[in-house]
């Protein structure tokens, strides 16, 4: 009996004595039905498993996991539920579905800065008895010598020292420049990314590329760091819409800072694309309910969702998997793009006082 599950049930819950009282057994029955002994009748066990059905009972998961080393419930872990994590749980979700797992959406860092390692911390608290495997969502660390199988989507580090999917970040940023270099643009900024982040280099790398293969040469100051936070990226989008020589379009590493890029330019009176055009990076939904609509470059947020969740089954089936797969990321022309405008509007041409920002993960 010593590997049988133990039942602690709260108040309110059905016990395992109110399923031996319904089934006119007693409990040491019960408890061999459940944990799957020998030495009770079939007619019994059928008897008991019915009553079980029937009152709702349920046994302890953590117990469960005990017995049989196996949860069948896979962790998601995301710093927070924001757009771009929705999204992928979406994919992940559909993937599920006929697995026999179950998901468990963990939030690490709800309300907090961002901080390297808090995977880890999670990870301990999840792992071995209430998850089997994990999906972790831009993790800041390698995600490798961990108790439980791992994939990691878009992780802070790059594809290194464990199994990670991405989209292609170089391609994608490149896509974007070069369509508005197609509409004329010379002076095109760059709202980057969170320092430190792959993608956010990755990105910066192909605006960079784009620009060179073209011609144009690079000015820094063109480029200034959002962070993916909408305090950070209202400031870098004031700075650079209100220059005298300010940009004619600006590319934005997600979406979510390319939708700030537009608030600053309607606030200061700046018609989006006639004096400026604006393109994001990630496609999620409020891309397409932006004003005007926003062009941009779509990772395929469910694709990757669902495709990590099959990474991950194969390892937990213990099969071999690629320790990179990469995804290709596709332009999507909206409304925030246009031609060149003839001259600069008069709207820019004079500095405006900068608005009070607030902080906040954008």
């Amino acid at each position: 009996m010593e590997n049988d599950v133990e039942f602690v049930a709260p108040p309110g819950r059905v016990t395992i004595k109110d399923v031996a009282r319904a089934s006119g057994v007693s409990v040491p029955t019960v408890s061999k039905v459940v944990n799957g002994r020998d030495g009770v009748a079939s007619a019994t066990s059928q008897r008991v498993l019915a009553i079980i059905d029937e009152l709702g009972y349920e046994t302890s998961l953590v117990a469960s996991s005990l017995r049989r080393s196996r949860t069948n419930v896979i962790g998601i872990l995301v710093t927070e539920f924001e757009p771009f994590s929705a999204e992928l749980l979406q994919g992940i979700s559909s993937a599920a579905t006929g697995t026999g797992y179950e998901l468990l959406a963990y939030a690490g860092l709800v309300g907090a800065e961002t901080q390297p390692g808090w995977e880890r911390r999670s990870l301990s608290r999840l792992g071995g008895t209430l998850i089997d495997g994990a999906i972790v969502v831009t993790p800041t660390t390698l995600m490798s010598k961990l108790s439980i199988p791992v994939i990691s989507i878009d992780p802070h580090t790059g594809p290194e020292g464990h199994a990670a999917i991405d989209s292609d970040n170089v391609g994608g940023a490149r896509a974007a420049t070069e369509h508005l270099i197609g509409l004329g643009h010379q002076r095109i900024a760059h709202v980057r990314g969170r320092t430190g982040l792959a993608s956010a280099e990755l990105r910066e790398r192909g605006y960079r590329q784009a620009l060179d293969e073209a011609g144009i040469p690079f000015d820094p100051a063109l480029v200034q760091v959002g962070g993916y936070q909408t305090a950070l990226t209202t400031d870098a989008a004031f700075r650079l819409l209100t220059t005298r020589d300010r940009p004619t379009a600006v590319f934005a590493a997600n979406d979510s800072s390319a939708i700030g890029v537009l608030e600053v330019a309607h606030r200061l009176g700046l018609r989006v694309p006639d004096d400026l055009s604006v393109v994001g990076f990630d496609d999620i939904p409020q891309a397409a309910n932006a004003k005007p609509p926003l062009t941009t470059v779509a990772q395929p947020l469910h694709d990757l969702g669902a495709r990590a969740l099959e990474l991950l089954l194969q390892l937990l089936d213990g099969k071999a998997i690629p320790q990179h797969v990469q995804l290709p990321a596709s332009l999507v022309v909206r409304a925030s793009t246009g031609p060149v405008p003839t001259s600069p509007s008069a709207a820019a041409s004079s500095p405006a006082r900068q608005p009070s920002t607030g902080a906040g993960a954008s």
